[in-house]
């Protein structure tokens, strides 16, 4: 078996600003496992919030495949969790279920997948801005809204609503807010019809949510990751993010959702900005998840192909082409 690496760029139709900055392109790194006629594939999009490049993630990947590593297994013990270990997890998974002749679905031992009604995403900006996209996007049922922390929040949220009026909405503070203005808009968000907010306080300062009112549900995302982390969210969080690249795969994402539900906790299932490459593996941890945000190629200037399919039912599973 040998592997390629490739550092691959996807424009971002527009801009995409959350409270950390903004970006017009989706850095991403995809990986091909090539084992005689079989090739699986698997992509990763390092993120800088976990101290990731796309060069570091090459790196880490191309150290791994030159150390000899060949199966799935060895990945997860000798690699930690992140986006290298995401690109390879999943191209394994691809890799398997070619060989096997079989689904990837069949080779974990879930039911068939089904369409998942998916978030799409509203950057922050202006009130006015924000207004006018959700109702560019008010036929779709679940919005998730990127909020800044400021005094403006709940002017973007009024004028999202006034922009969507039939739509759920989450709100993703990403580790802006305070417990105090958690408490004191959490009553008002309810009234809008937000049903989530995600990580409203800094991942290392959540220790104030333990044993606090929580209203409004309550996602951990940055404070989320993998199985270990999961003792730590118990008592603060209401909800777990999953996502593939923090957890380091389909094969712990899998094992974080079961985790997570055995523990009383609800569990959502999100996404980076990458391509359907990158969505597909996460459709399967997002069966049955309370809120699913796999929106990542619908904010894309131009995706893969064939890509995912999305429509009025959400984002289908993937065609064997594409993965799995």
């Amino acid at each position: 078996m040998r592997g390629v690496v490739r550092r691959e760029l996807f424009p971002i139709a527009g801009v995409f600003t959350i409270s950390r900055g903004s970006r017009t392109v989706s850095e991403v790194v995809s990986v091909e496992l090539i084992d005689g006629a079989h090739r699986g594939m698997g992509e990763c999009v390092p993120y800088a919030r976990y101290g990731e490049t796309q060069e570091g993630v090459i790196a880490e990947i191309e150290a791994w495949l030159a150390s000899g590593g060949a199966t799935r297994a060895a990945l997860n013990a000798e690699m930690k969790p992140g986006a290298a270990r995401n690109a390879l997890d999943c191209a394994f998974w691809d890799l398997e279920a070619k060989r096997a002749g079989k689904r990837a679905w069949e080779l974990a031992g879930l039911p068939e997948p089904k369409p998942q009604v998916t978030a799409y995403t509203l950057s922050l900006a202006s009130p006015e801005e924000m207004e006018a996209k959700a109702r560019e996007n008010a036929h779709r049922p679940l919005l998730k809204i990127k909020l800044g922390g400021g005094e403006e929040d709940l002017d973007r949220l009024r004028a999202v609503r006034r922009g969507a009026p039939g739509a759920t909405m989450i709100v993703d503070a990403n580790e802006g807010w305070t417990l105090d203005l958690y408490t004191e808009i959490a009553p008002l968000l309810l009234s809008l019809g937000v049903a989530m907010v995600e990580q409203p306080l800094p991942a290392g300062e959540d220790a104030p949510l333990a044993g606090a009112d929580r209203p409004l549900p309550v996602c951990a995302d940055e404070a989320a990751h993998d199985r270990a982390s999961l003792d730590g969210l118990v008592g603060k969080y209401d909800m777990v993010n999953i996502k593939l690249d923090k957890t380091g795969g389909l094969t712990e994402a899998l094992a974080l959702r079961e985790a997570a539900l055995e523990a009383g906790m609800k569990v959502m299932v999100g996404c980076m900005i990458g391509s359907s490459l990158g969505m597909a593996p996460a459709v399967l941890a997002a069966q049955g998840a309370a809120f699913t945000d796999l929106d990542g190629p619908l904010l894309l200037a131009r995706d893969r192909r064939p890509g995912l399919v999305y429509d009025a039912q959400g984002v289908h599973p993937p065609a064997p082409e594409l993965w799995g």
